[in-house]
């Protein structure tokens, strides 16, 4: 049984946060199965700043995720401190019944979003924006086309 109505997460999505802080999943990325089998991971970009956003991993990723970072072995220093900075900002949730996930305190100070966000497909996860942000960098105009088509040259597109 599949975990997702498209089983990809694709388009772009504006949503606020309500009283609460919860900000909607759109319909089309919701869940089918049961809350416990529903468990996303948010964790902050790697980028700061302007650039910050939040990438949130779907079940089906999480065990990859788990996986790749169980090879970071207890002797590599340097992996296990920015796998404490990374984990230490990570948030665990389930969506309610309604769609709503929260994010925590530091990856919404992380990402800068306030009242409004944006969220975004990238296939096999989607990451949330600040509405104010997003909509800044996108002012700048479209990426170099040049640019653009060696990014997927390299990904066979």
């Amino acid at each position: 049984m599949g975990l997702f109505n498209t089983g990809i997460f694709v388009g772009e999505f504006r949503h606020s946060l309500d009283d609460k802080g919860r900000l909607t999943i759109p319909s089309a990325w919701r869940l089918k199965g049961g809350s416990e089998e529903n468990q996303f991971l948010a964790l902050p970009s790697v980028e700061d700043g302007a650039s910050a956003y939040v990438v949130v991993y779907p079940p089906k990723m999480i065990a990859q995720l788990e996986e790749r970072i169980s090879q970071i072995s207890m002797g590599d220093v340097e992996g296990q401190r920015m796998l404490g900075e990374l984990m230490s900002m990570a948030h665990s949730f389930n969506c309610d019944k309604q769609g709503r996930m929260s994010l925590n305190g530091k990856l919404i100070q992380h990402s800068q979003i306030g009242k409004n966000a944006v969220l975004l497909g990238r296939m096999s996860t989607f990451s949330i924006h600040s509405e104010a942000l997003y909509d800044a960098c996108q002012a700048e105009g479209p990426s170099d086309p040049a640019a653009r088509a060696e990014v997927f040259k390299r990904f066979g597109l």
